[in-house]
């Protein structure tokens, strides 16, 4: 009788644990989806970790997340630091989701995966070296990323370059962070997953 009662119990309070970390995942998207992903949420739902995207994307940027990431371990997620969304043609990525946890996705245009961030602590183009290489990677470039002047201060001949996100266009794609020069201790640019 005992054990069954501490069995009980064991099962009670892992089931509690298993919801709240369910629920705190669902809530906190910090993995970047392929192409086409539902809110977390609805994503991490429908999801069956069947591996259909992985296989379809034919650039391989579509990885398993690692056994680290808890419940969401075996889901599919895109690493820009390694290999960033190339935004296919036809997205067969989300083409080959057999549960909509992927949606169809027409244009490039109407891609959300994500929205680049500059911290400009890091960004060369901020401390007043001329870079561009965020800008140059984007496919959408002078409209998801531009780069505006502005003056150096104690500076009046030369002006910084610096890159500006425009979060209505941007995709989230990634590949401004693959590209970016700065990456130790962090990076210059980074994408926050769309919630």
């Amino acid at each position: 009788m005992p054990f069954k009662g501490i069995a009980a119990i064991a099962v009670a309070l892992g089931a509690v644990a298993a919801t709240a970390a369910y629920g705190a995942t669902r809530e906190t998207p910090s993995l970047l989806r392929p192409p086409g992903a539902l809110h977390e949420g609805g994503f991490f739902e429908r999801c069956v970790k069947c591996g259909r995207c992985i296989e379809a994307c034919p650039y391989r940027c579509i990885v398993a997340a690692p056994r680290d990431a808890g419940f969401q371990a075996g889901t599919p997620v895109i690493d820009p630091r390694a290999h960033a969304c190339r935004m296919c043609d036809g997205f067969p990525c989300s083409a080959a989701c057999p549960t909509g946890a992927l949606e169809p996705v027409a244009t490039r245009e109407e891609l959300r995966m994500g929205t680049a961030r500059v911290n400009k602590d890091l960004c060369l183009s901020y401390v007043g070296n001329r870079c561009e290489v965020c800008y140059r990677a984007c496919p959408l470039i002078d409209e998801a990323i531009t780069i505006e002047f502005a003056a150096r201060e104690g500076d009046a001949i030369h002006a910084i370059f610096e890159p500006v996100i425009n979060e209505d266009v941007c995709t989230g794609c990634g590949l401004c962070v693959e590209r970016c020069v700065v990456s130790e201790p962090a990076l210059a640019i980074t994408v926050e997953p769309a919630t």
